[in-house]
């Protein structure tokens, strides 16, 4: 008997992309005019509310790309917020730390192992920061420790050279799941 497990989706009404930016592979999604968010409009997002996360469709709408291998889709949904939220204090960090684990998505499709390891060091650092600054487990829906071991994780078994041994069809073989408290 075969299982099939679907990766959830937080911000069903939001459709995917019409590809997933790889750098130097793919046309650059704002950028360039065979892009798939060229000549976009951005809506301004209000920042994150950590204690309702649920209710920032951008924030949940990150989780869905990052999810589904959309990872500089995802970084970039992040860093709206992440600007939204000033650049500074807790919520921002957790961002940044969003922000890095996407990238080191990136660098996994473009089998550059330093940069997955650096960044998924950094989201790590970053996380525990969160942790040490909030006092508390959960912050914004996301279990802090358990995110900074799954990003040491991810750190620890990138090869030198080649693809991260967790990646599956252009995503990771595991799914980020906010959580309600």
């Amino acid at each position: 008997m075969l299982w099939f497990s679907r990766r959830p989706r937080y911000a069903p009404k939001r459709s995917f992309p019409a590809y997933a930016h790889v750098p130097g592979t793919t046309p650059h999604p704002e950028r360039d005019a065979a892009g798939h968010s060229y000549g976009a409009e951005h809506d301004a997002v209000d920042p994150l509310d950590p204690a309702a996360p649920f209710a920032s469709e951008p924030y949940l709408f990150g989780f869905d790309l990052f999810n589904h291998g959309y990872f500089w889709e995802a970084h970039s949904a992040w860093e709206e917020l992440w600007n939204a939220a000033g650049r500074t204090g807790p919520t921002a960090e957790l961002l940044k730390a969003l922000i890095k684990l996407s990238a080191a998505g990136v660098k996994a499709r473009q089998e550059q192992g330093a940069g997955v390891i650096s960044h998924a060091r950094g989201a790590a650092q970053l996380l525990r920061a969160v942790h040490g600054e909030v006092g508390r487990e959960d912050y914004a829906g996301v279990g802090l420790i358990e995110l900074a071991e799954l990003a040491d994780d991810v750190a620890d078994a990138q090869p030198e050279v080649g693809s991260h041994p967790d990646l599956d069809g252009g995503r990771f073989g595991w799914t980020l799941r906010p959580h309600k408290k």
